[in-house]
Formats: C-alpha cells, structure tokens, sequence
C-alpha cells in the first residue's frame, strides 16, 4: 500500500506556514474590526460566497457560541428576500479571498445606503470589496496547499483561523467566562460539565461509614459491601478520616502477622480532600487530577459528611 504521508505532513506544514505569515501584518485593522464588532447593537452578519461562505459560517457560529450575537447569510438568497434580515443596528462581515465577488459587490450598495457597516475579510487590499469596507482586514497567503495553487485550502484555512482571532479578543473584552460558554451550550458535554453541581452526581445513601476502633479485617467487609472502594471514619458527625483499598493494601503489606490486631485509627488518612456540594463537575475533575485521587467526600458549611462523589461515576 502506498504511503501517503508525505502529503499530509506538506500540507499541514503549508497550512501552518501560512497562518504563521499572517501574525505580522496585523495592525490597527484588526482593533478596528474588534471594535466595530463590540459596538454592535444588533447582529453580526458573516457572508461570503463558495469556500468563503462555509468560513462564514463558522465564523457566525463561532461569534454566537462565544457572547457575541451572529448569523451566517447565504449571499444568493441575499437577492431573493433574505437582505430583509439585516437591520441597520447590524453590521456585515463580507469574506472573499479575491475581494471581487460580484454577488458580495451587489449588496454593498444596498447596505450603504441604509448606513450598514460593512467589513471584510480577502487576500487583496487593492480589491473592489476592500475599497467599499468601513474596515479591512488582509488575510493574504503566498501559496495554497493545494500542489496546483487552485483549490482553497491554505487561504481558507488563514481566514478561519481570522474568525478564530477575531472571537477570541472579542471573548477577552467581554470578559466571557466558562459559565457564560455553558449558557450557549446547555445541551452537550460542555454543558453539562460547566453547569453540573456536585450534589447532582454524588452518592447520598448507603454511606460506608465506619468506627475508628472498628478491626480492620472487619472493616474490609464494610467497605466491601459500599462497593466505592473506601469507607469514612465520623465523629461526632464530622470526617475524621478516610480508608481506601490503598490504605489497606499498604496496612497488609506493613502489618504481616499483626494484621488481626490493626485497627482502621491505625491506618485511615486524616483530613482526607472535601468538596462542597455546590462546587462544579469541573472543580471535582481539577481536584482528581491535581491530588491522583479517584474519590471526593461532600461536606456541607457544618463539615458534616452529606455524599461521596467518585471519579467513575462522573466519567459515564
């Protein structure tokens, strides 16, 4: 079978190239454009004609999942109503790599006389497209990947990745948070990660606990029987301890022929990591990661143990 790798690894290299070109012709353009955007009243309309309509898209997409109201409009349905749906508190984002698409110069009249902005994105400053914009942006590559200079790849992939930049600074100004990204996405993982609470995934019945003084033979049992691979140690309704099927590993392999007389006081971890039952699903995965533990103990403002979260149940 032939290797095709070689290919690939051009092609990616070409692409990178590409993006990396563009950083240093950045200027006030790009402040401009991010302005223009964070003054908007209305919507940001990204449109664009072919290849450059498909990075329009994801580039509204983008915008809207991020705090920034967006839609992407289809530029020959633009001639057939759907100009309708630009108001004059909205501001027009026209991508083209020539910057002379007719169907995108054809709008533009429309657009300025209502006083619509229209900014755009193309690979030529000295285009019909850049000469009518309120701002310009040059996304301009040297070469495609394509390896006969025709089908946009690296030009497509530079103006994305503009979309991407250009999001990401409007993110920063709002000062838009992983909360605020979880109100976008209540439906999917990252919803769910971002807004799920550790009361809605902690065990609450049926808690292993166990005495201090209790032998630790017997409370293998115990722990056993919980099926969450630990057992806690309470007084006076507060956590004094932990004992996991480490600690117990570890008390076999220390104790030999002592084992019937330990005790789990002689074994258990004191001040074992808490959560409040509050605290996000994200907060339960930094502290999982961060201490190598697989298992937290939930406990309300009084200290007092309410729930055990655990690394697997989490993960389903």
């Amino acid at each position: 079978m032939r290797s095709t790798i070689k290919y690939a690894e051009r092609c990616l290299k070409d692409e990178a190239q590409a993006l990396l070109d563009i950083i240093p012709t950045l200027d006030s353009s790009f402040d401009k454009m991010v302005d223009l955007i964070y003054h908007c009243k209305g919507h940001v309309v990204c449109t664009g004609v072919g290849k450059s309509g498909h990075v329009a898209a994801k580039m509204a997409a983008t915008l809207s999942s991020t705090g920034t109201p967006a839609f992407y409009l289809n530029t020959l349905d633009a001639f057939h109503g759907d100009l309708g749906m630009i108001t004059t508190d909205d501001v027009v984002i026209m991508l083209s790599n020539s910057g002379n698409t007719d169907e995108l110069l054809r709008i533009i009249p429309y657009l300025i006389e209502r006083c619509i902005p229209v900014a755009s994105m193309t690979g030529d400053a000295n285009s019909l497209l850049a000469k009518h914009s309120f701002v310009h942006l040059l996304v301009k590559v040297e070469k495609e990947a394509c390896p006969l200079n025709l089908a946009p790849t690296s030009s497509t992939t530079a103006a994305m990745a503009m979309g991407d930049a250009i999001a990401i600074a409007l993110m920063e100004i709002r000062k838009f948070k992983a909360n605020d990204f979880a109100m976008f996405h209540p439906g999917g993982y990252l919803g769910h990660k971002l807004l799920t609470q550790v009361k809605d995934v902690m065990y609450k019945d049926n808690l292993p606990i166990i005495p201090k003084d209790m032998l630790l033979v017997d409370a293998i049992i115990n722990i056993s029987k919980g099926k969450l691979g630990l057992g806690v140690i309470l007084e006076d309704d507060k956590v004094q301890g932990i004992i996991t099927d480490g600690d117990i590993r570890r008390a076999v392999e220390d104790a030999k022929d002592n084992l019937l007389n330990v005790k789990v006081e002689d074994v258990m971890t004191k001040n074992p990591k808490t959560i409040h039952p509050d605290a996000k699903l994200t907060q339960i995965q930094y502290m999982f990661r961060k201490f190598k533990i697989h298992s937290l103990l939930v406990i309300d403002d009084n200290h007092h143990l309410i729930g055990i979260v655990d690394y697997f149940a989490i993960m389903n």
